[in-house]
C-alpha cells in the first residue's frame, strides 16, 4: 500500500516538475527572443500607422521597452505582397499588418516565416493558419460614417444608400482590405454571398452611375475638410475619425442589413533584416497590453481580454452587430477576392472614367 502510495506522488511530483521545467523553458526562450530584438533595435513596419488601431501606442511601448525604433511605410496589403516579392533577399521590410484574405495568399507564396506567440492558444483557429505563417491580431466591422452637416437623412443600411442621394468615399478597391471587403459587406446585404459578390458590385455600379460614387481613400484630413458625406470604413477606423474631428459632427453606422466582420494578421518577411523584432512585435501585439492597445483604437481584440471601462463606452451599442457576420466561407472569398479588381474595372470604374 505504502509502495503504491510514493508511485502516485513521484507521479504527481514528476508531473508537477516537468510542467515548471517547460514553463522555464518558454520563458527563457522568450528571454533569449527579447535580447536578440534589443540587440536588433530596428523595425520596418508596412500598413502599421499611428493612427490605424493605435498602433502608435504599442510602437511607444516597444521603443520604451525594448530600445527597438519602428518606421512604417503606407502601402496597401496588396503593395505589400508585392513589395516583399520584389525584394526578397534585399527586403526592406520586416512585416506588415494584412487583411484576412491577403495574410492567406502572402504565405501561399512562399514569402512569410512563422512565429507562434506564447497566447497562440487563446487565439480562434478559425483566426490562425495552423503553421503560424499567420494569426488575426484584431477584427473589424464595415461601417458608414456620415458627416451630419452635409447629409440631413443618415443612411442605415445599403439600401437606404443605394435609393438615397448621398455621395460615398470607399477607396482602392482590390488593393486594399478595407475597401475590397466593403464590397463583400455590399453584395451579402444585397443577397449575395462570399463566393457571389455581383449583387455589391451591381450596387457601386448604380452609385457609379449616378456619379455619388468616389475613389478618394478617406482620412481625417479629408473628412474634417468636409470634402465626404459618407464613407464605408472599418469601424474601428470611423470611430477614430469621429473622435479626432468632432464626436458631434459624425455618426457611426452599422449597416443594418448586414455587415462583415473580418480582422488583420500580422505577415512577417522571410527575409526580414530584424526578424526577432519582428517576432517580439507580433508577441507584444497578442499579449493582454498589446490587445488592450488596439481596443484603445476602436478594434475588437481577437484574444479574450478584460477591457477597462473607459475603453468600452466608446464603442458603437451591441444591437448595431445584430446583422453582422463573420466571413463563412474563407476560401470562396480568397477566390473571389483575387477577382474584385477585374470586376470593379468591367462594373464600376467604366462609369467613372
Amino acid at each position: 500500500m505504502k509502495r503504491q502510495l510514493w508511485l502516485v506522488i513521484f507521479s504527481v511530483m514528476s508531473a508537477v516538475g516537468l510542467l515548471f521545467s517547460w514553463q522555464a523553458f518558454a520563458l527563457t526562450d522568450l528571454q533569449r527572443l527579447e535580447k536578440a530584438a534589443s540587440d536588433e533595435g530596428r523595425l520596418e513596419t508596412a500598413t502599421m500607422p499611428d493612427d490605424w488601431a493605435n498602433w502608435g501606442q504599442t510602437w511607444r511601448d516597444l521603443r520604451k521597452r525594448y530600445g527597438i525604433a519602428q518606421r512604417d511605410t503606407d502601402m496597401s496589403s496588396a503593395e505589400v505582397i508585392s513589395k516583399i516579392k520584389a525584394e526578397r533577399k534585399h527586403s526592406t521590410l520586416d512585416i506588415g499588418d494584412s487583411g484576412l484574405e491577403f495574410a492567406s495568399v502572402a504565405k501561399s507564396q512562399s514569402i512569410t516565416q512563422p512565429y507562434k506567440p506564447s497566447t497562440w492558444h487563446e487565439i480562434p483557429d478559425w483566426a490562425k493558419d495552423p503553421d503560424g505563417h499567420w494569426m488575426l491580431s484584431y477584427t473589424g466591422t464595415m461601417s458608414f460614417i456620415v458627416n451630419l452637416e452635409k447629409v440631413k437623412s443618415v443612411p442605415r443600411s445599403w439600401k437606404d444608400l443605394l435609393n438615397g442621394r448621398q455621395k460615398l468615399s470607399i477607396g482602392p478597391v482590390g488593393k486594399g482590405s478595407q475597401p475590397t471587403n466593403a464590397v463583400l459587406s455590399a453584395s451579402i446585404a444585397m443577397g449575395g454571398s462570399e463566393e457571389d459578390l455581383m449583387p455589391g458590385i451591381r450596387l457601386f455600379s448604380k452609385l457609379a452611375q449616378e456619379k455619388r460614387l468616389t475613389l478618394v481613400p478617406p482620412s481625417v484630413t479629408n473628412l474634417e475638410r468636409g470634402e465626404i458625406e459618407v464613407a464605408v470604413l472599418w469601424d474601428f477606423n470611423a470611430l477614430n475619425y469621429r473622435n479626432i474631428i468632432d464626436p458631434k459632427k459624425f455618426e457611426v453606422v452599422i449597416p443594418s442589413d448586414g455587415s462583415v466582420i473580418s480582422g488583420y494578421s500580422t505577415i512577417i518577411n522571410k527575409w526580414a533584416k530584424h526578424p526577432n523584432a519582428a517576432k517580439l512585435a507580433r508577441e507584444y501585439i497578442l499579449s493582454d497590453a498589446g490587445q488592450i492597445n488596439l481596443a484603445r483604437g476602436f478594434a475588437r481584440p481577437i484574444r479574450p481580454v478584460s477591457l477597462p471601462d473607459d475603453v468600452k463606452k466608446y464603442l458603437l451599442p451591441e444591437e448595431q452587430y445584430r446583422n453582422a457576420r463573420l466571413i463563412k466561407d474563407v476560401s470562396a472569398w480568397r477566390r473571389s477576392a483575387r477577382e474584385v479588381p477585374y470586376l470593379w474595372q468591367d462594373y464600376v470604374l467604366f462609369y467613372l472614367n
